[in-house]
């Protein structure tokens, strides 16, 4: 039998049994965000972390501080930019357990006494249990009054619109996917199916006409047996955040590629994966619910939507890039050279590691293109995410 939470097991089948078989990006949506049985939409049963050290998986801000205080830097400048409007609003997107925005708030605390006085802080996360966990971790600034507040959707906002900041970490990868395969006669979608109480691949047409649009707009030229994934979830994301922002900058931080490198021939299998306990695998059948899945980022097509609905390309670095533009080696030279502390901020500056994998897309609208302090080393060419500006997301 299917392995993983019984009653969300039940749950997929059931509609899989009704209506027959489901996408792959319907099968992860149901794993990791059905409303009650998924895994980001429930606490753990044992009581123990979904992420950190004890948990599946680890992000940034589980290993060292010094990203939130980058950030709030850069909010800082970007605040200058503006004109130091009233409110300033930083906007988090999938803010998981809160540290990163419980960094970012420290940071801000020893800054500019009037930006800490304009800042507003919205966490955008529609998981009761996360939530219940990021105001445990922020229980300090929900004191103040106005500073913090939640909501669902990006669409909540769209109405008055934000001026500030809107940025994410670690989120896009977390996203359903859309898994494709390439056959002797095309273009194939993978289906799963329940047979035999398993969940199984199948590969039918394609589900969607924007699938069908976006995949021709990449101009592949895959081999037999290829497969991939495309994340349509995430370019719907970016049309909301477009729409939500007058006037500020987006950054978009997470580990992926150029469309040129993510579907490149070489890259047979996709970027697909599983975490449980700090280990990798390619099962997204067992363990359902219980384990996270993931796929690495396309940002030349997150760029081109952007363009469309009105972001302007800012820039695009890696990480340790980033840091280093904003001051990460006084930051680390506060710190003692062989204490943990010390070694735990250096795992985010690796250039194989976490500094090099993890990229940071730039975007700008309602102002003159800002040159910021993250953006001044390039690691990349100027044309790194250009070729698909003018062709997707329309």
């Amino acid at each position: 039998m299917a392995s993983g939470h019984p009653e969300l097991v039940d749950d997929i089948s059931r509609e899989i049994n009704d209506f027959g078989p489901i996408t792959f990006a319907r099968f992860m949506e149901l794993a990791l965000y059905h409303p009650q049985f998924g895994y980001y939409m429930r606490g753990p049963e044992d009581g123990s972390e979904r992420i950190g050290w004890q948990g599946d998986y680890y992000t940034s801000s589980d290993v060292h501080s010094i990203l939130g205080q980058a950030l709030a830097r850069q909010a800082e400048q970007i605040d200058r930019l503006l004109g130091q409007p009233d409110p300033f609003t930083l906007v988090e997107m999938g803010p998981g357990k809160g540290l990163l925005a419980k960094h970012i708030l420290s940071a801000c605390r020893i800054g500019s006494e009037s930006f800490r006085r304009r800042l507003r802080y919205i966490l955008i996360d529609r998981s009761p249990a996360m939530r219940k966990i990021q105001r445990h971790n922020l229980s300090q600034w929900l004191t103040e009054p106005d500073m913090m507040t939640w909501a669902d959707q990006l669409d909540a906002l769209a109405s008055a619109g934000v001026t500030g900041m809107v940025f994410s970490n670690e989120l896009l990868d977390a996203f359903p996917i859309h898994r494709i395969h390439m056959t002797s006669e095309g273009l194939q979608e993978v289906h799963v199916d329940y047979q035999d109480g398993q969940f199984v691949d199948c590969l039918k047409p394609l589900s969607t006409a924007a699938l069908d649009t976006h995949l021709r707009e990449l101009h592949h030229n895959w081999p037999e047996g290829y497969r991939t994934e495309v994340n349509l979830q995430a370019l719907d994301w970016m049309k909301q955040v477009a729409r939500c922002l007058n006037r500020g900058v987006v950054l978009t931080i997470d580990y992926g590629h150029t469309a040129h490198d993510f579907y490149r021939p070489e890259r047979k299998t996709g970027t697909f994966l599983c975490y449980s306990k700090h280990s990798t695998n390619e099962t997204p059948y067992q363990c359902v619910g219980a384990q996270d899945m993931t796929a690495h980022v396309d940002f030349s097509s997150l760029a081109a939507v952007g363009e469309t609905h009105g972001l302007q390309i800012t820039g695009f670095t890696n990480q340790l890039s980033f840091l280093m533009g904003l001051g990460v080696e006084a930051m680390m030279a506060e710190l003692q050279p062989e204490s943990p502390e010390f070694q735990s901020a250096i795992h985010l500056l690796k250039p194989n590691g976490m500094g090099g994998i993890f990229k940071v897309l730039v975007q700008h609208k309602g102002i003159e293109a800002p040159n910021l302090d993250g953006l001044k080393y390039k690691p990349f060419m100027e044309s790194a995410l250009t070729g698909l500006e003018s062709k997707v997301g329309a």
